[in-house]
């Protein structure tokens, strides 16, 4: 009984004793504040476009309890940033508190709309401070981030708030669908360099028309949105040659609307180039195509010149870099990687021509079911019916195809009198290699047939630069270098980087080079 009564007495004690522990054990700030940094930069946001949250953490060195007496944006209830201290939202903050020995994080925000800060360039950089106290104590830090203006493009609502979704014109039939966007207009076909462009849902070309893209374009795609390609209409991309490998100033590059950069290689960030059946004459040269869902996917066409595809590079695609549905590609100097399923997938036939790829896989974000390079002529539907289509011709010239998986490319064919399935590799290095936990054989696979393959190296090491990183310039000790035939070269006589490949042409999209040493 006394332990009990001994108990209740103590924890009455330290009760009563935490009661009188007023404010006044607080001792007012005096200017000794530490920071994480001295000045917080919000990386760089598109107008109106919420930004990620960024943190600064304040230390109390000293060994005493200390209140500032306001913390707050210098700007006040004006600024266009947020602030969360201690756990509290606001942008004025009064007798704040600090253990002794301890710290505390602010956490901070922006939105910013451009036209209220608008000049002559197409950046604002806006400012402003977070203040902690006043007088002779008083301290601050910087914060920072720079704002670009854009061109948005994006669907209206209904009074109900409904999205608008499109509805398609398919051989004279109005067909609604569920795929939120909106129809460009007539002036809208032209995409300069002048401001990026921020899209969200399809932006989609009308029937017949032609959307161009100038050299240096910038187009940004918010989650689930990308770009649709009617029927009869086009997508011309016209990109340059860049002299400067970082900022790629003259290609056209298609990424996700966050330009922070912890987003710059996150995959899946926005959807797909949808090049519909029936979309003609599809054309992209120095392109930059990442963190999509699937980059590319076309669809239909067979027969015709559906797209072509020249000195361009896919990166980082949650699904497949490319996705063909019996469709026609032709491909020269292109470049994938890091892809969750596919990097290059022709499926349900079709007709291919890839000269001088480096078509890789060295994904590892998680599972992957498919090879770098998929071919085959068939399409499953959700009754497990099998539709079969003709693989017309699938040549791959000149090309690399390589991973981190084994093997790195699959033809799979259902076979079938009905339909052919044609293809040839010429000159190429590539993995794959039969092992207990593979059974490829069959004609397919018999890689004495010069039908098929001929000049063949198999799982030699490319001597790529990063392939992690995306870095698949091949350095001198890559099995790539001078197995090139020259016929091919010849169509395509400078690689990605415009050095002339004609005198002793490497494998794949780059001649090969010598790297520094880091």
């Amino acid at each position: 009984m006394k332990r009990i009564f001994y108990f209740i007495s103590c924890c009455l004690f330290l009760t009563l004793w935490s009661s009188c522990r007023k404010d006044f054990d607080f001792s007012p700030s005096n200017g000794t504040l530490t920071f994480s940094k001295d000045t917080v930069y919000l990386d760089t946001v598109f107008s109106n476009i919420g930004s990620s949250t960024y943190n600064l953490k304040v230390y109390n060195n000293s060994d005493n309890d200390i209140v500032i007496p306001s913390l707050k944006l210098a700007l006040g209830e004006d600024s266009e940033y947020r602030l969360n201290v201690d756990g509290m939202a606001g942008k004025v903050f009064e007798d704040v508190e600090i253990l002794a020995k301890d710290s505390m994080y602010i956490f901070i925000e922006t939105t910013i709309d451009y036209n209220d800060f608008s000049n002559l360039e197409n950046t604002y950089l806006y400012t402003d401070k977070i203040e902690f106290d006043s007088g002779t104590n008083a301290q601050e830090v910087d914060l920072v981030t720079l704002v670009k203006d854009a061109v948005f493009i994006y669907p209206s609502k209904d009074d109900e708030g409904i999205v608008e979704t499109l509805t398609l014109d398919i051989n004279g039939e109005q067909v609604e669908t569920t795929i939120q966007g909106r129809f460009l207009t007539e002036d809208e076909l032209h995409f300069t360099n002048t401001k990026p462009y921020v899209i969200y849902g399809y932006a989609a070309v009308p029937n017949d028309k032609i959307m161009t893209v100038d050299a240096g374009a910038r187009l940004h795609f918010h989650s689930d949105s990308g770009l649709f390609v009617s029927q009869g209409a086009s997508l011309q991309v016209n990109g340059a040659y860049s002299s400067d490998r970082e900022n790629l100033e003259n290609e056209v590059v298609f990424e996700g609307n966050r330009l922070e950069p912890s987003f710059s290689d996150i995959p899946g960030q926005w959807g797909t180039i949808w090049l519909y059946d029936g979309s003609i004459n599809n054309s992209l040269n120095y392109a930059t195509i990442k963190n999509a869902t699937v980059a590319l996917l076309s669809e239909g066409n067979p027969n015709d010149n559906k797209l072509t595809l020249k000195n361009t590079q896919i990166y980082n695609s949650s699904n497949y870099g490319v996705l063909g549905r019996n469709t026609s590609i032709t491909a020269e100097n292109i470049v994938i990687n890091n892809s969750g399923q596919s990097s290059f997938a022709g499926t349900l036939g079709g007709r291919y021509n890839v000269t001088h790829a480096t078509i890789a896989n060295y994904w590892s974000s998680s599972f992957r079911q498919y090879p770098a390079l998929l071919i085959n002529n068939y399409l499953i539907d959700d009754d497990d019916t099998a539709y079969l289509a003709d693989l017309s011709e699938a040549n791959f010239n000149n090309c690399i195809i390589y991973g981190n998986d084994n093997p790195e490319f699959v033809l799979d064919e259902i076979e079938d009198d009905a339909v052919g399935f044609n293809f040839k590799f010429t000159n190429c290095l590539a993995r794959f290699q039969v092992s207990s936990s593979n059974s490829y054989t069959g004609v397919n696979y018999d890689f004495d047939d010069t039908t098929h393959y001929e000049n063949m190296i198999f799982n030699e090491d490319p001597d790529f630069k990063d392939s992690a990183n995306n870095e698949l310039i091949i350095g001198e000790d890559s099995n790539a270098i001078n197995q090139g035939n020259s016929i091919y070269a010849n169509q395509v006589p400078v690689d990605l980087l415009n050095t002339n490949r004609t005198n002793a042409p490497d494998l794949g999209a780059y001649q090969h080079t010598i790297f520094e040493e880091e």
